[in-house]
């Protein structure tokens, strides 16, 4: 997750440049500012995709030998 991170700085610092040199109003500065939020979106999904554990899953991890957390294999 942190290198996408690093990547949205460095986009943003890309897009600042290109809008200070271009200015704010040309069309190299909106691409640059759409890639930013290309990638912010994405990290969005990332975290919005990462499925936290269940209260039971915490359980079996922290007591793996509960017959409950019992794993049978056919």
């Amino acid at each position: 997750m942190s290198d996408i991170q690093e990547k949205i700085s460095e986009e943003i610092k890309t897009a600042r440049d290109v809008c200070s040199t271009d200015g704010t109003g040309s069309e190299n500065c909106a691409a640059a500012w759409d890639a930013v939020e290309e990638l912010q979106a994405e990290a969005s999904h990332q975290r919005s995709s990462e499925k936290p554990k269940t209260n039971f899953e915490t359980y079996c991890d922290e007591n793996p030998e509960a017959d409950e957390c019992r794993i049978y294999e056919d």
